[in-house]
């Protein structure tokens, strides 16, 4: 795992004014009962859990079907993302790395929370957290317990820690009984938390039971 922080002043969490000013004004509008707070929730999970990942979910699904964008997206990772449309701050420098049978992958950022953006929208909470930085470095198995998660104890964990310089995405693996789907199908097997690794990619069968 890289030692080498240059993190300086470049987080990813908005300046803190600006969030303050945010904040201000969300608490503004549910006191004057012109926001409902549970639409308000509802509204930002739409964005953070369902719309912002979309990006990263098509990249993965592309790279499942499609073996030759598979190849360049591990070796050359930025150029095959730009071809995408996919490029912005916070995702200048990418790298992906590949979910196998032997190695099962995890990203943290254990100074601040550096974060692709442009391919999974907002960071998640548990992200920026201390406890999750921490732990991610120590005990990646249980990290991922917690999410439901186990990794085989003859699979190797490699823990990737994100700096202002460089940015990981996890490529899953392809769920088993998948290939008759659609890239589309498929970027519905896609979560956000399995681009981060804490959680691997959705079985067909799941996403049966839950509609």
């Amino acid at each position: 795992m890289p030692n080498d922080h240059r993190h300086d002043q470049d987080h990813t969490d908005p300046p803190p004014d600006i969030e303050l000013r945010v904040k201000s004004l969300e608490s503004l509008l549910v006191e004057k009962g012109l926001v409902d707070p549970e639409a308000l929730d509802a509204l930002i999970d739409l964005y953070q859990d369902k719309i912002g990942p979309a990006n990263g979910k098509h990249v993965v699904a592309r790279a499942w079907t499609d073996e030759a964008f598979r190849r360049w997206l591990l070796d050359d990772p930025n150029a095959a993302i730009a071809s995408m449309g996919y490029v912005g701050a916070q995702g200048e420098q990418m790298r992906v790395v590949e979910n196998t049978d032997d190695v099962h992958n995890l990203v943290v950022c254990t100074l601040c929370s550096c974060y692709p953006w442009p391919l999974l929208g907002l960071p998640p909470v548990w992200y920026k957290s201390a406890p999750y930085r921490a732990q991610a470095v120590v005990d990646p198995r249980g990290v991922m317990a917690q999410f439901g998660t186990e990794v085989a104890e003859g699979k190797e964990v490699r823990v990737w820690d994100s700096t202002s310089e460089m940015r990981y995405l996890v490529l899953p693996q392809r769920p088993e009984g998948t290939e008759g789907l659609s890239e589309e199908e498929l970027m519905e097997l896609v979560t956000r938390n399995a681009m981060i690794g804490v959680e691997e990619a959705r079985c067909p069968e799941s996403e049966v039971r839950k509609a």
